[in-house]
């Protein structure tokens, strides 16, 4: 049976990680469609090689095969892995762990094999992330408060938000393509995309029309096109046709709670 199911992350991963996950496909090919969300995944496929996906800017989609078992990781936006590079020359790539992490990789493959279970596996994951992440370079902690800063329910210019920072404009551009791969402005509309969807996950959305204005869309339409924009899709297509309520039938409540959690309180 089809399923996805999200888990938050081990406490050593808190601060860098924004979701986990274990994914199976059925007795047939599941078409998978990626969304930008600001920060980079990792895929393990169990008995597969595992990949990184670059921060998006657009759909992706794949086709997995039948009876695929894969365990992932997605990272906050900003808080690129071990990179040998920066996060902006990953933007819409699909790239082989191996080449970024080297041999280590190999020894982590036969550990994932030898978990036995999906949930084992997630666990050794993390594990190798925790000793990993240890003592690698932190997040850029300007970056990280331009990151709280653009969250949808927090309207901020990016004139504002880098004299806040007290960065020029360019300085700020720069240092989030580095960190995020992206422009401040596309991780402002990347976040305020995912607060929509955020919302209509856990069906707190006042109608279409409301869930576009809380999280700061003109209107429906702005909604509508930075849907397509950013998922190919409309949002009743993409929702499975009930804008108020996400119909997929994934869970993706270990990532949006937390998200929801940052919405100013009436």
């Amino acid at each position: 049976m089809e399923s996805y199911v999200e888990r938050p992350p081990l406490p050593g991963l808190a601060g860098m990680v924004r979701t986990v996950w274990i994914q199976r496909t059925g007795d047939t090919a599941y078409r998978q469609r990626h969304l930008p969300t600001g920060g980079v995944e990792i895929h393990f496929p169990i008995g597969g090689d595992p990949q990184l996906l670059g921060p998006l800017t657009g759909p992706r989609v794949e086709v997995l095969p039948a009876r695929t078992t894969m365990v992932g990781v997605r990272f906050r936006p900003g808080a690129a892995p071990c990179l040998p590079t920066g996060a902006d020359d990953l933007v819409g790539q699909r790239v082989g762990l191996a080449e970024l992490w080297g041999s280590a990789v190999d020894r982590l493959v036969e550990a994932i094999a030898r978990a036995g279970t999906p949930e084992r596996a997630l666990t050794v994951v993390q594990a190798h992330l925790v000793r990993e992440l240890r003592g690698a370079a932190r997040v850029d902690p300007l970056v990280d408060a331009a990151v709280a800063a653009l969250m949808p329910w927090r309207p901020v210019t990016i004139d504002d938000l880098a004299a806040r920072l007290a960065l020029s404009v360019s300085q700020l551009r720069r240092r989030c393509l580095h960190a995020v791969g992206v422009s401040p402005k596309v991780l402002q509309r990347t976040l305020r995309f995912q607060g929509f969807l955020a919302m209509a996950q856990a069906g707190a959305a006042a109608g279409i029309a409301g869930a576009a204005a809380e999280v700061g869309y003109a209107d429906q339409a702005h909604l509508g096109r930075e849907c397509l924009r950013l998922t190919g899709r409309t949002p009743r297509q993409l929702l499975g046709g009930d804008v108020d309520r996400c119909a997929c039938g994934h869970d993706h409540s270990a990532s949006y709670r937390p998200f929801l959690a940052t919405r100013p309180r009436a």
